[in-house]
């Protein structure tokens, strides 16, 4: 699941969310916080639990699931479906119950029109990327760039990749090839700390980050690795796809692909490099 589909916002409060067991499953802590603004959401919880549920013997209505956390790792977080969260919420005195209710509904419902409709979950992220300014050439290359991460996850989890972690380590081996860089270094060198690093990538890093990770699709379907080490090799190999057209193109245009700048400030560069020309 795309991190930036896996949180949404209620009130400038963010929830974690995973999709589990085909429905949206949300983290009850976040919830909590943002139903009460308690500066001990995980306390408060706690006593939650224990007045509710456990002096009535009641079975949990939740799950611990992975999600998430602000360190960048994940680890096993209470979570409830829509349906278990409505009763949750019944058990937390707050003003904001009832708005988080018909937000809780909406939220929940959108994922069960996006899976009947798959076109309907592109028109909501072009309308988002759109309304953060970017241009409609860079949207469709972003969201090309999704279907072909896709793409590529459902071949590892088909040859027994499920993990975050996995899919992270794979990731980082296709992106060092491609780039010479890492993920994480890569959000260094341009600058970012908790930013999604392909949201912030110009064209040309969007098309050859596309062309390593759809080699890499391409090689598992090949070679058919099973084990992580294979599949670490493969990724190496998708990635040296990309590293290849990419060195040939640096050598022909004499200019690197990989830039620090982000993809927001590439309209005002343009801007600045045209004025002169505007003036005439």
């Amino acid at each position: 699941m795309d991190k930036d589909k896996a949180l949404v916002v209620f009130q400038d409060k963010k929830i974690r969310r995973i999709w589990h067991d085909n429905q949206w499953f949300f983290s009850v802590i976040d919830v909590v916080q943002a139903l009460t603004d308690s500066p001990t959401p995980r306390q408060y919880w706690g006593k939650v639990k224990d007045r509710e549920f456990a002096k009535l013997e009641l079975s949990p209505i939740w799950v611990q699931l992975k999600l998430p956390s602000s360190d960048g790792k994940y680890y096993e977080t209470d979570c409830a479906n829509t349906k278990s969260l409505f009763r949750i919420i019944q058990s937390i005195p707050s003003k904001k119950a009832e708005p988080f209710k018909l937000w809780l509904a909406q939220v929940g419902y959108e994922r069960v029109e996006e899976i009947e409709n798959p076109e309907l979950a592109q028109e909501r992220m072009k309308e988002l990327y759109e309304q953060k300014g970017y241009s409609k050439s860079w949207i469709d290359k972003r969201l090309r760039g999704i279907a072909v991460r896709q793409d590529l996850t459902d071949e590892w989890k088909k040859r027994g990749i499920h993990s975050h972690e996995d899919f992270a380590i794979l990731t980082s081996e296709i992106s060092k090839a491609t780039f010479g860089m890492t993920p994480a270094e890569y959000k260094k060198f341009k600058g970012l700390t908790k930013e999604n690093l392909r949201d912030h990538m110009r064209d040309l890093e969007l098309i050859f980050t596309m062309l390593g990770e759809a080699s890499t699709a391409e090689l598992e379907r090949v070679k058919d690795p099973h084990r992580v080490k294979e599949h670490k090799k493969v990724s190496r190999a998708g990635g040296s796809v990309a590293k290849k057209a990419r060195r040939d193109l640096e050598k022909r245009t004499k200019r690197p692909v990989m830039s620090k700048e982000n993809y927001h400030d590439e309209p005002e560069k343009e801007k600045r490099k045209r004025l002169p020309e505007l003036e005439r």
